[in-house]
């Protein structure tokens, strides 16, 4: 029997795929220091589960298509407490960021169609631009020049008659980079000359170090037809399980179309969705400590990274992620021998490889992501294990 060129043509995530070796390490007695996955250790906040808990219907229904009512109240609310002004109408929600992501480009792209993006980019990106038959369109970035995309020339560069959106991780994942508010208007400025979509994929908004301000692009009114916000609980409030994001748009063409896609899904979980709403009413004093905690993780990652000879990276301005060049030949075949072969004080460490973030063939094979979502100590510890694995690694 055959299968279908799209799902032959995907990639296994990066992120996940190692999985099994790392269970067969845990299995045979090694401590495995995870930081392949954005999966923060962060306590999810009790008013979520309160709110689960207080749940007293009879019938577990369906929800609505668009969203329950009182988590699109909820979300409408907190993105005015940042100076943006929705309609409900504006507001979907999904199945978390990701199926935002799958929902955008099966809405917008036809076969041979382009979506811009600077690498390394999140994963998924390429999987769900594949999916709906389109191309992603790479603009390169280095450690060396900041991750620096926000240039006209590069933009416009790889802007052809088959673009239909530029896509925006900020802050960036995976290289932690944040957009200024003047490169943000160059983009913007670009999207409305070129009449294309601007996905913003801004799931980090509140992860933002060193006193910098977080602009949303939401708040460019000339450009609310481009603009298309991608959100979520699940980096927001340490919150992954509940499988809640959200995509808000004053499009109205787009945002009708889109809950054709809602529709065939049928709904989002509706406990998840009354959880959801209780994080979205949170105080926004919450963010400070745990800010403040990413904040302390990053600077102790990047002290950790400094012992390692040889090593290339870019110091991540927000989000949780450090993109790092190792002095190894392969990042994968590093990665296997470390789960399976070498071990420092009884433990060894997951990262992702971070070749699959890449759209230029042959570029990144030496690269991983390090996620810091864990306490200091063990952030610390981790990054040792790498150093010392690759001095092994590379002696043998």
């Amino acid at each position: 029997m055959q299968l279908s060129d799209k799902i032959q043509a995907m990639q296994l995530s990066p992120i996940r795929k190692f999985v099994p070796y790392a269970d067969a390490a845990a299995e045979a007695g090694k401590k495995v220091y995870k930081l392949n996955l954005g999966q923060p250790d962060i306590k999810t906040p009790k008013a979520f589960f309160d709110a689960v808990k207080n749940f007293d219907q009879e019938v577990l229904a369906y929800a609505n298509s668009q969203g329950e009512k009182q988590l699109l109240v909820a979300l409408q609310g907190y993105y005015k407490r940042i100076g943006l002004d929705f309609d409900l109408a504006d507001l979907l929600i999904t199945n978390g960021g990701s199926e935002a992501i799958n929902m955008l480009m099966t809405a917008i792209l036809n076969p041979g169609d382009e979506v811009i993006m600077a690498e390394p980019f999140y994963t998924n990106y390429k999987s769900f631009v594949g999916q709906a038959g389109g191309e992603l369109v790479a603009i390169p970035t280095t450690a060396e020049d900041g991750y620096q995309y926000a240039v006209k020339e590069k933009i416009e560069g790889v802007i052809t008659d088959k673009t239909r959106a530029i896509a925006i991780i900020n802050p960036g994942n995976p290289t932690g980079k944040v957009l200024t508010r003047d490169e943000m208007k160059l983009i913007v400025d670009i999207a409305i000359k070129h009449d294309l979509y601007l996905i913003c994929d801004e799931v980090y908004r509140e992860f933002v170090y060193d006193g910098k301000k977080m602009d949303t692009f939401g708040s460019f009114k000339e450009a609310e037809q481009n603009v298309i916000i991608v959100d979520s609980v699940s980096k927001r409030f340490s919150a992954c399980g509940a499988r809640i994001g959200s995509i808000a748009s004053k499009n109205k063409e787009l945002m009708q179309n889109l809950m054709k896609l809602c529709q065939a899904r049928l709904c989002c979980p509706t406990l998840d969705q009354v959880g959801a709403a209780a994080l979205y009413e949170l105080d926004p004093d919450y963010f400070t400590e745990i800010k403040a905690e990413y904040e302390h993780r990053r600077n102790v990652a990047v002290e950790a990274l400094k012992t390692i000879d040889g090593i290339k990276y870019g110091v991540p301005e927000g989000a949780f992620y450090i993109t790092c060049q190792l002095p190894v030949d392969n990042a994968e075949d590093f990665l296997v021998w470390m789960l399976t072969e070498f071990e420092y004080n009884g433990a060894t460490c997951m990262f992702a490889p971070a070749g699959g973030f890449y759209g230029t063939k042959g570029v990144g094979q030496s690269d991983i992501r390090i996620a810091y979502v864990l306490n200091a100590d063990d952030l610390k510890a981790a990054i040792e294990c790498v150093r010392e694995g690759i001095k092994a690694y590379n002696a043998r």
